[in-house]
């Protein structure tokens, strides 16, 4: 497989809410290919456990437990990271679940927020400038969501969190232009993945319409070895092309000026059927 130019064998890569799923994934794999991994996590025993496991296969991975949100914290991480040796792959990964709508406690409203963008700022923040100083091949990826696309009621702290990550991962790619293609910037926008977010539900074991951690990373790997900036992964139900139809929907509510997420309209619901069955 043909890697991105950032993930070379010795080369450092900092990975956050590496404890498990996804993150935990993606250091396994970058580590396979002889990256020294640094792990992040606000959860120190599951982030040792992580650690011990890579290192049992032969990895280098260093864990240096911080909040996220905590801009000091980041600021230590990568301190450490550097002690390791050249920094070329971050992975904003950590994140935590919303609220339970619109109208839910301030506080876990701004812990969301906090965490979810925070946290994907505070690494932008902290590693991104040494990057662009830097004369290595290096990659940014923020891990987003589809939510933050096309909003579905519900969790609305989770999607307004993610729709701005969204929106500074794009920035921040159009940014890195003026170094020419040598530090790049990218979305990963999962599909239904069976990651510690089900399991914290009580989903003990995966529904068969999920994607595995594991499998979402290496949907993630050619893509921006490719140099996609949107990596929009599927899952063993929904498709690209579902997931291009109900993305356009969405953007048509502004050009068609329908009402607002009129996916979930109850006036819209045949034409959306339609919509998607054409």
């Amino acid at each position: 497989m043909t890697c991105h130019p950032a993930i070379v064998s010795g080369r450092v890569a900092v990975i956050t809410g590496a404890a498990s799923g996804i993150g935990l994934a993606a250091a396994r794999s970058l580590g396979a290919a002889g990256m020294k991994v640094v792990l992040v996590d606000i959860a120190a025993d599951a982030l040792e456990r992580a650690a011990g496991d890579l290192r049992s296969a032969g990895i280098n991975a260093t864990v240096v437990p911080a909040d996220v949100s905590n801009a000091a914290d980041l600021a230590r991480v990568k301190a450490r990271a550097e002690q390791v040796g050249e920094i070329s792959f971050v992975m904003n990964n950590a994140a935590r679940e919303g609220t339970r709508g619109i109208f839910d406690d301030l506080a876990r409203w701004r812990a969301t927020l906090d965490v979810n963008f925070g946290g994907v700022l505070n690494g932008v923040q902290a590693f991104v400038p040494a990057m662009i100083a830097a004369d290595w091949p290096c990659a940014v990826v923020n891990t987003g969501s589809k939510q933050g696309i096309t909003l579905p009621p519900g969790d609305t702290a989770y999607n307004v969190s993610k729709a701005a990550v969204r929106a500074l991962t794009e920035s921040l790619a159009h940014e890195l232009l003026k170094t020419n293609g040598r530090v790049t910037a990218h979305l990963l926008i999962p599909g239904f993945a069976y990651t510690g977010f089900a399991k914290a539900r009580g989903v003990t074991e995966k529904p068969a319409s999920a994607w595995t951690a594991e499998q979402v990373v290496e949907f993630m790997l050619p893509a921006i070895a490719r140099g996609d900036f949107y990596v929009l992964c599927p899952d063993n139900d929904v498709t690209r092309e579902m997931d291009e139809k109900r993305i356009r929907w969405h953007a048509d509510d502004i050009i068609l000026n329908r009402p607002a997420l009129s996916r979930w309209n109850p006036q819209y619901a045949e034409a959306f059927k339609r919509f998607m069955a054409d």
